[in-house]
């Protein structure tokens, strides 16, 4: 593989991945319709004039907000290829929540895909794409080139940092783990593109490694399946929902050719692993990182018991600290003071229960604080139950999470009329991601409280409470 690492910025880390490989391999497939590396490196550079054109070059900070697609991909690629710091924006959120995020970054530019794109849960290959120029931002400060955001245990969201460099490391990375794909393999990416193992496993590795990433039209079982049989798929990225849809799926048809399937973005479920290989012979590996950190453990094999993960991956330094997993960093990846006291004297705490064996072997056993994981995207619980509080009529919420979300709420006196535990979940939906909206909100009239007057989050004593 061609060296990746170099200190010439993110333009030239762009131009390294097109000429890893030769032009004419396959590199984006959705349904009847491929775009090579040539096609796309084309693309790219079209897109990249017209953002000159508007004044985006080096260090300009750049909001993007796409829908799954070729476009997004282009895009991507086009200001980063101009210099610009992207801050990406996962397209499921809801506006309120991007302007309270740009609020704290305050980008230069947002580009989207026009003003008639709804909320998209199937892919589709292009969007228009629109540019605004926003007069009160600012450039950046630092040399990050991509900026993702991340819930933290406070509820307020962490703004978390990546350069050239450590994203050509992390491609890299990935790179020498065995059993990732590599020159004509078909990877079938189910994993958001938003965010860290669906972007840097999946579209950057791919694009230095030749491999032909192919995407589903929706996620559902039949056209997940109708895709990998039609495209002769080698290997499988995606979080356990994707693959307990494809357990589940009825009279499923045999996969001959798939040989490597792996998870990410949250710890997969033994029993969903075992289903999957039962019924398709292809064992479930397991992906395990951060925002902050990219790739730390990755088993592709799946042949490890769960829920040990394997050894760090080359590169990657990391201790067991009271239970919990640490990563060495050289410096803080967070932006804007958003850390919390994450990092601290060369580590990143990922507040992740853990341990790491004499030989090496990482086992991660769950978040330690209010962050779950659901569908592979991370949910800041206290960030739901402040939007819960926001309502007028709330006095106090808790929420929980054990396979579900639960939401308890208590109301404050003298409201007319009380809301309904409906009109609740619409509030949230208002202002919050579908996929951060609790399952069930319960009214209380009022919240359990421990002996020394703190709220109990415990889900066993809450549905008690609103049964008895």
């Amino acid at each position: 593989m061609v060296q990746l690492v170099d200190d010439d910025g993110m333009g030239s880390l762009v131009q390294r991945l097109f000429d890893a490989r030769d032009d004419g391999l396959p590199y984006l497939t959705h349904q009847q319709e491929t775009v090579t590396r040539g096609e796309l490196r084309e693309r790219v550079a079209k897109q990249a004039a017209v953002f000159a054109g508007y004044g985006i070059g080096a260090g300009s900070t750049v909001g993007l907000r796409t829908p799954p697609s070729f476009t997004q991909v282009e895009v991507l690629l086009a200001l980063w290829q101009l210099g610009a710091q992207v801050l990406l924006f996962d397209f499921r959120l809801k506006p309120a929540e991007v302007e309270a995020l740009s609020a704290v970054c305050r980008p230069q530019f947002m580009v989207g895909a026009g003003t008639n794109v709804r909320a998209a849960f199937g892919f589709r290959p292009e969007y228009e794409v629109t540019t605004e120029v926003r007069r009160g931002g600012r450039p950046a400060a630092t040399a990050h080139r991509l900026v993702q955001f991340s819930s933290g245990s406070t509820g307020r969201p962490k703004v978390i940092g990546r350069t050239a460099r450590s994203l050509a490391e992390e491609v890299e990375r990935f790179a020498a783990i065995p059993g990732m794909p590599g020159e004509g393999d078909r990877l079938l990416l189910l994993s958001s593109t938003a965010h860290s193992f669906g972007l840097i496993a999946g579209l950057l590795h791919s694009l230095v490694a030749g491999v032909s990433v192919v995407f589903a039209p929706r996620v559902t079982a039949r056209d997940i399946l109708r895709t990998a049989v039609e495209h002769r798929i080698t290997t499988l990225f995606g979080v356990p929902m994707h693959y307990e849809l494809l357990a589940a799926a009825i009279d499923p048809p045999a996969l001959p050719d798939l040989r490597v399937a792996v998870s990410g973005g949250e710890l997969m479920p033994p029993e969903v692993a075992a289903r999957f290989a039962e019924t398709y012979g292809v064992p479930v590996g397991e992906s395990y990182g951060t925002t902050e950190t990219g790739v730390v453990a990755m088993d592709a094999s799946g042949t490890l018991p769960r829920p040990a993960i394997g050894p760090a991956a080359p590169g990657v330094v990391v201790r067991e600290r009271t239970g919990e997993l640490d990563v060495a960093l050289a410096e803080s990846p967070y932006l804007y003071d958003s850390g919390g006291g994450q990092y601290a004297d060369g580590w990143l705490h990922t507040r992740d229960r853990a341990t790491v064996d004499v030989d090496g072997t990482v086992t991660v056993r769950g978040r330690a604080d209010s962050l779950v994981v659901i569908g592979g995207l991370k949910v800041d619980l206290t960030e739901v139950e402040h939007v819960l509080r926001e309502h007028p009529a709330v006095e106090q919420a808790v929420l929980v999470h054990e396979g579900v979300t639960e939401a308890y709420v208590a109301l404050t006196g003298g409201v007319e009329p009380a809301p309904s535990a409906e009109e609740l979940l619409r509030w949230c939906r208002e202002r919050l991601a579908d996929y951060k909206l609790p399952r069930v909100v319960r009214l209380l009239e009022a919240l359990p409280r421990t002996s020394n007057g703190k709220l109990v989050r415990e889900a066993t004593t809450l549905r008690t409470c609103s049964t008895g």
